[in-house]
């Protein structure tokens, strides 16, 4: 304690806080640069790409909510982006056998195929902007990382 009666933090919370702006920073820093990629490359954007994503990963097609609940995103959110890639032929609604007001939402073949191009694109950007990692550092950081999201989830389920 000071004088002043003020608590001095625990230094590793200010540890905890410095690698908390660092992800942060860093995550920004890798998005803004996928964002502009989509938009000058492929006349896109990422929550599309994201969307898009989620409905390659589930070719029996995905509910909005479910998409919404992936992505985490509001459903409204989710319809904009899901109406829009509907009017460039991309995805399509289905009905939900048994269930009236359920659609499930699915890419078009031409979905696919742009989703494809797009995600070579994005892998190849992801790439060139993490090239000076080398195997040793993507190795190391992928446990931390890793250890990360386990703390993260235990603490999540307590």
């Amino acid at each position: 304690m000071t004088p002043q009666g003020h608590i001095e933090p625990d230094p590793i919370s200010k540890n905890r806080l410095r690698l908390w702006l660092k992800l942060l920073k860093a995550s920004r820093t890798i998005e803004d640069e996928l964002r502009r990629h989509l938009r000058n490359e492929c006349g896109s954007t990422l929550p599309r790409f994201d969307v898009m994503s989620a409905l390659h990963r589930a070719p029996q097609g995905l509910k909005m909510s479910e998409i919404s609940k992936l992505l985490h995103v509001s459903n409204g959110n989710i319809t904009g982006i899901v109406d829009k890639l509907g009017e460039d032929g991309l995805v399509v609604r289905v009905p939900v056998p048994g269930d009236r007001r359920a659609q499930l939402v699915r890419l078009t073949q031409r979905g696919l195929e742009v989703f494809e191009t797009h995600a070579k694109a994005h892998e190849s950007w992801v790439d060139d902007m993490l090239s000076g990692l080398d195997a040793l550092d993507l190795d190391e950081l992928n446990i931390r990382l890793d250890r990360l999201t386990e703390v993260l989830e235990r603490k999540d389920n307590v």
